[in-house]
């Protein structure tokens, strides 16, 4: 196989993409599902060659690089793999190409859907899909990014997945107690500050109702609940048992089996603590891999750093701050006809990745009760803005722009937050 140049210095030895060799490429577009992978085999003038279905299995893509390396020497060409999400389902074979010192790109599903609805009389089937990521892989050839699939980054990216399904899961549990304890305690907001706290859990899962505290004393009560939190008093017992006298008889039929619900919600939420807790240390351990600092910076704790680089990726794909405020949606688009136009708030980019910089941005600007803003320097820079005109919108969107810069600074030379000067005015 011909090896392809794709770099070459200039005399100040910097990196400069050359114009592309199109013609000696067989261009090789992928469509990827969690049981089949649909290959399709073109050339730099679009035409179709062949057209290749194997199962999504690790012992099969030896026979697809097989087959297609069979093309390429044929026709004299260099195979170039173009895999539509090179993270999701085409993970393996990703990785299996790369390995095997294939050229992969990556190719975002975005891009195939538009060259999907270019077509005059749009399709959908896995041939033309795969198809479609030929054509976007010839024609793009140069902007587009190489497949990197790092296991950490990915193992990573599963585990911020998992964590967040179980919060979810928790909020739900909660949610639930919170609807079947209001209805044999009206009262029971008084009880506990928490409703999952340790205290509150044995309670509801120990008395579902008021009838498993017939008969029984606030000493005795007492004595119960220190055993799970020392600092539980008796004048809380005779307060929970004052309150559940004052809410008189709340007792209905089918009250036993209303009893097992909030039973087994507090379950519920006993095991969802469990694997949270086993999850967050999972994540640390893994944190540690990357060498990154991100926690350094106040308002980023374990969970939040660790959503940052699960959406993030690979820091190297991003040649600068832009590309990654970009990629982000935190960077403003203009808008133009005619010479006429204006900058406005991008609504593309990576959805989740604004949120996390949206939420970070809010921290550091809040003023708690206590009078000091979370970050005074921050604020200072919020207030400066909206001073100078801004809405609060459009100077939450400055902080958020530079809160890109920082992080990009952070994971780029892996260096811990040094926190700017607040200049006195």
């Amino acid at each position: 196989m011909q090896e392809p140049i794709w770099w070459r210095c200039d005399e100040k030895g910097e990196e400069r993409n050359e114009l592309q060799r199109r013609e000696i490429y067989l261009y090789v577009g992928m469509d990827l599902h969690k049981e089949t992978h649909t290959a399709v085999l073109v050339n730099c003038w679009n035409e179709k060659l062949e057209v290749i279905v194997i199962p999504n299995k690790p012992s099969e893509y030896k026979k697809l690089a097989e087959k297609v390396n069979r093309k390429a020497n044929r026709l004299g060409l260099s195979p170039i793999y173009g895999l539509e999400n090179a993270y999701g389902y085409g993970r393996g074979l990703s990785v299996w190409l790369i390995e095997n010192g294939y050229i992969v790109k990556d190719i975002n599903p975005a891009l195939a859907y538009d060259q999907r609805k270019s077509a005059p009389m749009m399709q959908k089937n896995d041939e033309y899909d795969a198809y479609a990521v030929a054509t976007v892989l010839i024609n793009q050839l140069s902007k587009l990014p190489d497949a990197k699939p790092k296991d950490n980054h990915w193992t990573l990216s599963q585990l911020v997945n998992r964590r967040d399904l179980l919060v979810k899961d928790g909020i739900r549990f909660k949610n639930g107690l919170h609807e079947q304890v209001s209805l044999v305690y009206p009262s029971y907001s008084k009880f506990f500050s928490e409703i999952d706290g340790k205290s509150a859990m044995y309670f509801w899962k120990t008395y579902p109702s008021p009838l498993y505290l017939a008969g029984k004393t606030s000493e005795e009560l007492t004595e119960e609940i220190r055993e799970i939190s020392k600092i539980f008093r008796k004048s809380k017992a005779d307060f929970i048992l004052e309150c559940v006298r004052n809410d008189g008889d709340t007792f209905r039929e089918y009250q036993e089996s209303r009893d097992f619900i909030t039973q087994s919600l507090v379950r519920d939420l006993e095991h969802q603590k469990e694997e949270l807790a086993g999850i967050d240390q999972e994540i640390e351990k893994i944190l540690l891999t990357f060498e990154y600092k991100l926690t350094s910076m106040p308002g980023i704790g374990i969970a939040f750093a660790s959503k940052l680089i699960a959406e993030i990726g690979d820091i190297r794909r991003f040649r600068n701050a832009d590309k990654l405020a970009r990629y982000a949606g935190v960077a403003p688009v203009k808008f133009s006809s005619a010479g006429k136009g204006k900058e406005q708030s991008s609504r593309q980019g990576n959805r989740q990745l604004h949120g996390l910089f949206y939420m970070l941005a809010v921290t550091m600007v809040t003023v708690p009760k206590s009078g000091r803003p979370n970050h005074p320097v921050f604020h200072s820079y919020y207030m400066r803005k909206i001073s100078e005109g801004k809405t609060k919108s459009q100077a939450l969107f400055c902080v958020m722009r530079r809160l890109v810069n920082i992080v990009f600074g952070m994971m780029k030379n892996k260096t811990e937050y040094r926190a700017p000067v607040l200049e006195e005015t």
